[in-house]
């Protein structure tokens, strides 16, 4: 039976038992890395993680495994206060996935410095690193409730510039930042959607994707009612 006092080694032998060779083939269905993976979802990894508890040491001991479902622990029971700028540097340096990368960048959020791995990561030319950046803003415009608008009404210029980098998960994360921007509430609406029409217009087939695509949502009548309530 798991729980807080578990080492890394017990950690990785429950794991084994749970293996799942069909969920393996479903994963890979979905773009996710499976050459190190058990085929454990993430919500029974969610279970696994409250019943483990947080412990920072043990979570980087866990990423070092190198096995996705480890590397998902890693990330659930690490210490957002503990994590080091080094050691979310290291564990980017890893990154190989659009779900790692999406899952650490809640992480990485939550850090007092991550505004600053936002601007490095973005300016990184590694595809999942430069997701990852894209995806930290995406997670912050939603749960960072108590930071400025100003916060991300001046990320707007950073999706533009990357706008035309055609790669799938660059692309789509940087769709994904700008309409949840746009979503925040009315204040971040009109500059994101006055982004997302100048994309929609541009001669670039990247960035008129990602402005079609944001303007479509973020003229929704759902999302337009939300705001004016």
């Amino acid at each position: 039976m798991l729980g807080p006092s578990s080492d890394v080694a017990g950690i990785i032998a429950h794991l084994e038992t749970l293996r799942s060779e069909e969920n393996i083939l479903g994963m890979a269905r979905f773009g996710i890395v499976t050459d190190r993976a058990v085929g454990i979802s993430n919500p029974d990894l969610q279970k696994i993680a409250r019943a483990i508890k947080r412990d920072h040491g043990r979570a980087l001991d866990l990423w070092r495994t190198g096995v996705r479902e480890a590397r998902m622990l890693a990330i659930y029971t690490a210490d957002p206060a503990s994590l080091t700028p080094a050691e979310a540097r290291g564990w980017s340096e890893d990154f190989a996935s659009w779900e790692i990368v999406d899952t650490a960048a809640d992480l990485f959020t939550e850090t007092p410095y991550w505004q600053e791995l936002i601007a490095e990561f973005a300016g990184d030319e590694r595809e999942f690193i430069r997701r990852t950046a894209f995806a930290m803003i995406a997670g912050a415009a939603v749960h960072r409730k108590q930071e400025p608008d100003e916060t991300f009404i001046a990320y707007l210029p950073l999706i533009e510039t990357c706008s035309t980098d055609p790669r799938n998960f660059v692309r789509k994360a940087a769709n994904w930042a700008l309409r949840n921007i746009g979503k925040r509430n009315r204040t971040c609406h009109a500059p994101a959607l006055k982004l997302s029409e100048k994309l929609a217009a541009s001669s670039d087939k990247t960035a008129r994707w990602i402005g079609k695509d944001a303007v479509k949502e973020l003229s929704g009548e759902k999302l337009l009612a939300r705001l004016k309530a």
